[in-house]
């Protein structure tokens, strides 16, 4: 029986996409904190030149992920592409290692940013929480979250609308976002996430992912299981 051929990545400019890559085979991409802030700085690099707006972001040691939007069709995977290539370049460089460090393919799902753009920064700040420090040196959070409790600033982010509508002043839209992030996601967002990352899907309601299919001219979700249902032949009324 013949392979289903791959559907090609699902992008869509101008909307907020949920990204994750991982290592290969659960390897660690990053080491300790030189090895970080230099991805990081990659990641800062390849944004700007590729014109994507980042808005979230976690670091750990065998995967990064991302809440992005891309201005244009290409951005968002040459983003990924430049990062992967120039990232274990320097990682093999600098641990005297070769071969390949990271998965050939990263995911991708298209969030509804009216309903999922929130959850899905929240969904990546808490995978990434607070690293370990080094020995004898201080803690260092090594995802986005400590930019929008207010705790620093990080000129690699773009915060979204729905973070705007936390509060009206700074003080407000942090405690607000802190507190989100303290209230674990339910079972069901973490599963509707994880499946639309997997699945490469939109991620919203039916007729979001009907209008993102009909402008990426593929399918946006997955289709239901088993075969259609078969009309049933007209039954002739009496005269």
């Amino acid at each position: 029986m013949a392979a289903m051929a791959r559907l090609p990545r699902l992008i869509v400019p101008g909307l907020p996409h949920l990204v994750s890559q991982r290592a290969q085979h659960g390897q660690a991409m990053v080491r300790d904190d030189e090895d970080r802030r230099a991805l990081l700085r990659l990641l800062r690099e390849a944004a700007v030149q590729q014109r994507v707006a980042l808005h979230a972001y976690s670091v750990l040691e065998d995967r990064l992920d991302l809440v992005a939007t891309p201005d244009s069709a290409t951005g968002l995977s040459l983003l990924m592409q430049s990062v992967a290539r120039r990232h274990a370049a320097a990682f093999n460089r600098r641990h005297a290692r070769s071969g390949g460090l990271w998965e050939g393919r990263f995911r991708a799902a298209v969030l509804d940013p009216e309903r999922w753009w929130l959850p899905a920064m929240l969904y990546v700040e808490q995978l990434g929480g607070v690293a370990a420090p080094e020995p004898g040196g201080e803690p260092a959070r090594w995802s986005s979250r400590a930019h929008h409790t207010g705790q620093r600033v990080d000129p690699l982010l773009s915060v979204p609308p729905p973070y705007w509508t936390l509060g009206n002043t700074p003080f407000e839209r942090e405690a607000a976002y802190q507190a989100l992030l303290e209230q674990a996601l339910t079972s069901a967002q973490v599963h509707a996430i994880e499946q639309a990352l997997r699945g490469g899907w939109a991620l919203g309601p039916p007729s979001f992912q009907q209008q993102v299919g009909d402008e990426a001219d593929r399918p946006a979700a997955p289709r239901p299981r088993g075969r259609p249902r078969r009309a049933l032949p007209a039954v002739a009324k009496p005269a």
